[in-house]
Protein backbone atom coordinates (compact mmCIF):
# COMPACT_ATOMS: atom_id res chain seq x y z
CA UNK A 1 0.00 0.00 0.00
CA UNK A 2 1.97 3.01 -0.83
CA UNK A 3 1.11 6.69 0.54
CA UNK A 4 2.53 9.56 0.24
CA UNK A 5 2.17 12.66 2.40
CA UNK A 6 0.68 15.70 0.74
CA UNK A 7 2.04 18.85 1.88
CA UNK A 8 -1.72 20.84 2.24
CA UNK A 9 -2.01 18.06 5.09
CA UNK A 10 1.23 18.14 6.91
CA UNK A 11 -0.37 19.85 9.77
CA UNK A 12 -2.76 17.03 10.56
CA UNK A 13 -2.05 13.09 11.95
CA UNK A 14 -1.46 11.48 8.80
CA UNK A 15 -2.78 7.70 9.23
CA UNK A 16 -1.77 4.56 6.82
CA UNK A 17 -2.99 1.27 7.07
CA UNK A 18 0.07 -1.15 6.81
CA UNK A 19 -2.13 -4.36 7.99
CA UNK A 20 -5.66 -4.33 7.28
CA UNK A 21 -7.54 -6.74 9.62
CA UNK A 22 -11.58 -6.69 9.68
CA UNK A 23 -12.64 -6.91 12.71
CA UNK A 24 -16.56 -6.12 14.35
CA UNK A 25 -15.10 -4.23 17.44
CA UNK A 26 -12.91 -1.62 16.75
CA UNK A 27 -11.15 0.53 19.28
CA UNK A 28 -13.28 3.45 20.92
CA UNK A 29 -12.45 6.32 23.06
CA UNK A 30 -11.94 4.96 26.61
CA UNK A 31 -11.04 1.49 25.71
CA UNK A 32 -7.93 0.68 27.39
CA UNK A 33 -5.56 -0.62 24.91
CA UNK A 34 -2.22 -2.48 24.55
CA UNK A 35 -0.33 -1.29 21.36
CA UNK A 36 3.32 -2.56 19.96
CA UNK A 37 4.83 0.71 18.69
CA UNK A 38 8.47 1.93 17.04
CA UNK A 39 8.66 5.72 16.82
CA UNK A 40 11.14 7.53 14.95
CA UNK A 41 11.93 11.12 13.72
CA UNK A 42 10.49 11.91 10.63
CA UNK A 43 13.35 14.85 10.15
CA UNK A 44 16.28 11.97 9.90
CA UNK A 45 14.76 8.63 10.94
CA UNK A 46 16.12 8.07 13.94
CA UNK A 47 14.69 5.49 16.42
CA UNK A 48 13.96 7.32 19.82
CA UNK A 49 11.55 4.49 21.47
CA UNK A 50 10.14 0.94 20.46
CA UNK A 51 7.82 -1.17 22.74
CA UNK A 52 9.31 -4.12 20.40
CA UNK A 53 12.92 -3.71 22.09
CA UNK A 54 11.23 -4.22 25.70
CA UNK A 55 8.94 -7.21 25.09
CA UNK A 56 6.03 -5.50 25.82
CA UNK A 57 3.03 -3.34 24.77
CA UNK A 58 2.42 0.00 26.53
CA UNK A 59 -1.03 -0.68 28.03
CA UNK A 60 -3.15 3.08 27.99
CA UNK A 61 -6.61 4.12 27.30
CA UNK A 62 -7.23 5.42 24.23
CA UNK A 63 -8.96 8.82 23.77
CA UNK A 64 -7.84 9.75 27.57
CA UNK A 65 -5.32 12.37 27.45
CA UNK A 66 -3.11 9.38 28.82
CA UNK A 67 -0.47 10.04 25.57
CA UNK A 68 0.08 12.47 22.86
CA UNK A 69 -3.00 13.96 20.93
CA UNK A 70 -1.90 11.94 18.03
CA UNK A 71 -2.16 8.44 19.27
CA UNK A 72 -5.38 9.26 20.70
CA UNK A 73 -6.72 10.22 17.31
CA UNK A 74 -4.71 7.83 15.62
CA UNK A 75 -5.57 4.56 17.49
CA UNK A 76 -8.86 4.37 17.09
CA UNK A 77 -11.70 2.72 14.94
CA UNK A 78 -8.36 -0.12 14.77
CA UNK A 79 -9.00 -3.94 15.21
CA UNK A 80 -7.18 -6.03 17.17
CA UNK A 81 -3.98 -7.00 15.19
CA UNK A 82 -4.10 -3.59 12.58
CA UNK A 83 -0.90 -1.89 11.73
CA UNK A 84 -0.85 1.91 11.12
CA UNK A 85 1.91 4.11 10.32
CA UNK A 86 1.07 7.51 11.81
CA UNK A 87 2.61 10.21 10.74
CA UNK A 88 2.32 12.81 13.62
CA UNK A 89 3.04 16.72 13.29
CA UNK A 90 4.54 18.76 16.63
CA UNK A 91 1.04 19.81 17.54
CA UNK A 92 -0.22 16.49 17.78
CA UNK A 93 2.71 15.40 19.22
CA UNK A 94 4.95 17.11 21.92
CA UNK A 95 4.71 20.63 20.28
CA UNK A 96 7.48 23.02 21.48
CA UNK A 97 9.08 21.35 23.94
CA UNK A 98 11.95 18.24 23.62
CA UNK A 99 11.16 15.25 25.41
CA UNK A 100 14.19 13.18 25.91
CA UNK A 101 15.69 12.55 22.77
CA UNK A 102 12.78 13.70 20.79
CA UNK A 103 13.66 17.78 19.97
CA UNK A 104 11.10 20.64 20.13
CA UNK A 105 8.94 21.11 17.32
CA UNK A 106 9.61 17.05 15.65
CA UNK A 107 7.21 15.56 13.78
CA UNK A 108 7.24 12.15 14.77
CA UNK A 109 6.53 8.82 12.52
CA UNK A 110 5.19 5.70 14.61
CA UNK A 111 4.67 1.78 13.37
CA UNK A 112 2.08 0.54 15.77
CA UNK A 113 0.32 -2.45 15.96
CA UNK A 114 -2.77 -3.31 18.53
CA UNK A 115 -2.11 -6.46 19.97
CA UNK A 116 -5.43 -6.49 21.97
CA UNK A 117 -8.42 -4.52 23.86
CA UNK A 118 -9.40 -4.98 27.50
CA UNK A 119 -12.42 -7.21 27.56
CA UNK A 120 -12.58 -8.35 24.07
CA UNK A 121 -11.13 -11.12 22.22
CA UNK A 122 -9.54 -10.99 18.96
CA UNK A 123 -12.95 -11.65 17.21
CA UNK A 124 -16.01 -11.57 16.95
CA UNK A 125 -15.76 -11.82 13.36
Amino acid sequence: MASHVVAADEEEVQIEVTNAVECTRKTQRGDKIDVHYRGTLASDGTEFDASYNRGTPLSFTVGNGQVIKGWDEGLLDMCIGEKRKLTIPPKFGYGDRGMGPIPAKSTLIFETELIGIKGVTKDEL
